[in-house]
């Protein structure tokens, strides 16, 4: 199985609103991914530089997919970290439009379950401007979207409305559970979208001491295979 995970980091500034990059470093190593999604994981303003220091990253036991858009982890704050050795391929960031900046960073990883499409995005707060990012997002990663999995802060309430475009592309849509806010986890913003290709087994919310302060999200995780036919 490949443990994914998604989890928004909020600029690795916790709960009591100190940037602590090693706590999120250490909450990422408990949840033991093979693959993570980050979201917020620059610093927004200036050179966007990465919201986690070298030695963060290095203490997740994982490695940074690249880009070439300067000294953060990856675009508009999306960032994947990766099992050593895996290889990565064909990495693409495009923007997203809406009321406000959007992105999604997209790496086609070789893992031991065959090629996976990992696209990690932050949707917008507008329901709106969410649909029409979705549709863009349909647009870059298709027409085949069999490979393909989303890991995102979707930023959509209701578990049955608002995603339509994804589910309508083929995809299937999986919430681990409530991971926002990490005070009082009541809201399901972080999903995993998967393509024909793969099949979920276990999935879940990691609440534990070292994600309880770390951000206000808690990192959600899935265990997936290809599909037997």
């Amino acid at each position: 199985m490949i443990r994914l995970a998604s989890y928004n980091i909020r600029k690795a500034v916790g709960l009591d609103w100190i940037r602590r990059p090693m706590r999120v470093a250490r909450a990422i190593a408990e949840v033991a991914p093979d693959i993570i999604a980050m979201q917020e994981a620059d610093r927004r303003f200036g050179s966007r530089a990465s919201a986690l220091t070298r030695e963060a990253v290095e203490h997740t036991g994982l490695v940074p997919v690249e880009t070439d858009v300067g000294p953060n982890l990856g675009w508009h704050g999306n960032a994947i970290l990766v099992r050593p050795g895996w290889t990565v391929s064909d990495v693409r960031q495009f923007d997203l439009l809406g009321l406000e900046p959007r992105g999604a960073l997209v790496a086609r990883i070789e893992t031991p379950e065959g090629h996976l499409t990992l696209c990690a995005t932050h949707l917008g707060l507008a329901r709106a401007s969410r649909i029409k990012q979705m549709n863009l997002l349909i647009e870059h990663l298709g027409p085949d979207m069999s490979e393909v999995a989303i890991l995102a802060d979707m930023n959509e309430w209701s578990l049955r409305t608002g995603v339509e475009p994804l589910v309508q592309s083929g995809l299937a849509l999986y919430s681990p559970g409530p991971s926002f806010h990490t005070t009082r986890p009541v809201a399901n913003l972080d999903r995993i979208a998967l393509g024909s290709k793969w099949q979920i087994g276990k999935m879940g919310v990691h609440r534990t001491k070292a994600t309880s302060r770390a951000s206000d999200h808690l990192p959600v995780w899935a265990e997936i295979e290809a599909a037997k036919r």
